[in-house]
């Protein structure tokens, strides 16, 4: 028999998945080109052309034994110097090698990050609406994931909530921005400000309150609007970063942790982290991929198709009578719906449309719109979004 926790988990699919699923459904029966399904991040738009180039040349290039063998837990040494230096020219930080440990995705590194901090029991903090697997990754390690009530003015995160939120209890705080599903970039005010929360919640109660930001759409930001760097708002902070939206390689499964010097307890957090990446099976992050992202690292996809998305899908929203937050970053858009979610969701069944309930990610009333999907994709919807917006009198 299986394990208790398992239990819960199998059969279950994630919402997010589930409308994946659904999609493939429709599309059997009515055609892809007529279903318009916004349920999954997967990203639509190519890798550049020089990830392509890179890999050819370092598959013809470099010894094979080398490539595709083992190597530090933590990754290759001069990959991480090269991100190092990367996030330093970038953001004034003063990182090195010893800072970077090489994870399988985002997702592989927060796992990572729990694992190394975690003890049963623990709670960690989110801000509604947050991504519905952290539930799951802080659940693996005994972990228990309370959410922090929205702001719905602002999406912003809701700090007075937050701060009652935290107690003797609290071990991490898990922030993502460009939020997924919102859209929307933590200001730097918001950061300055979760900074001295959790300063002064760490002074009372005489441990380490660790915040961990997730990242993979931190390049996917618009408008030139600043994505604040976390490590200089606070000591103890983790970022978990992932090249699967950035350079559109979410399968590849290749990212990062960073650890920053000043963190309490540095030395021993770092080794901790590293045993994790092999004790949780990973063991190393992809060998080749290490090798093709490290000469890849001012290399992005080009942002022009999803801010035409961005503004299509919104306007075109809007037009019709939903309220929406206009996003500023991510690839995703969050409407509000003028029913529950979940009824909203399934009506828009009826019309090939497939959208993410708000209740997924812990904040019902709102659905999620991922537009990394052809253009052709958001127009043909239009009609479809049209009769929902009569059938609720929204026109």
């Amino acid at each position: 028999m299986i394990s208790e926790m398992m239990k819960g988990l199998a059969g279950k699919n994630s919402a997010i998945r589930a409308m994946f699923e659904e999609g493939n459904r429709l599309a059997a029966i009515y055609g892809r080109e007529n279903v318009y399904d916004f349920s999954l991040g997967n990203p639509n738009f190519p890798a550049p052309e020089a990830v392509k180039e890179v890999a050819i040349d370092i598959l013809n290039n470099e010894d094979t034994l080398y490539l595709h063998g083992y190597m530090s837990n933590a990754g290759y040494p001069d990959v991480r110097k090269a991100i190092a230096d990367s996030l330093n020219e970038r953001f004034e930080t003063k990182f090195t090698e010893n800072n970077i440990i090489m994870t399988v995705g985002a997702a592989g590194g927060l796992n990572v990050i729990l694992k190394t901090v975690l003890n049963p029991g623990d709670e960690v903090l989110t801000f509604a609406p947050y991504f519905v697997e952290y539930g799951n990754y802080v659940l693996n390690y005994g972990g228990v994931i309370k959410a922090v009530a929205p702001d719905t003015a602002t999406f912003q995160p809701n700090l007075t909530a937050f701060e009652e939120m935290i107690n003797p209890n609290t071990k991490a705080v898990i922030i993502n921005s460009p939020n997924n599903p919102t859209g929307v970039v933590y200001s730097h005010e918001t950061l300055t400000k979760i900074g001295e929360i959790m300063s002064a919640k760490e002074k009372e109660y005489g441990h380490e309150i660790y915040l961990i930001s997730d990242e993979p759409y931190r390049e996917l930001a618009y408008d030139g609007v600043d994505v604040p760097y976390v490590t200089k708002y606070y000591n103890d902070a983790f970022v978990a970063y992932s090249w699967s939206k950035s350079l559109s390689l979410p399968g590849e499964r290749i990212g990062y942790v960073v650890i920053p010097s000043e963190m309490a307890d540095f030395t021993i957090t770092f080794e901790a982290a590293s045993i994790a990446n092999r004790v949780l099976g990973f063991v190393n992050a992809p060998s080749l991929q290490q090798r093709i992202v490290a000469r890849c690292l001012n290399e992005n996809t080009d942002l022009s198709g999803y801010d035409d998305n961005r503004k299509t899908l919104y306007e075109g929203l809007t037009a019709h009578g939903f309220e929406c937050v206009f996003p500023q970053g991510a690839f995703y858009l969050w409407m509000k719906t003028p029913v529950s979610d979940k009824e909203f969701s399934e009506a828009a069944k009826e019309f090939n449309i497939l959208v993410v309930p708000g209740t997924s990610f812990a904040c019902p009333g709102y659905v999620r719109i991922a537009y990394c999907v052809a253009k052709e994709t958001i127009v043909n919807s239009m009609a479809g979004f049209g009769k929902l917006a009569e059938k609720y009198g929204l026109k």
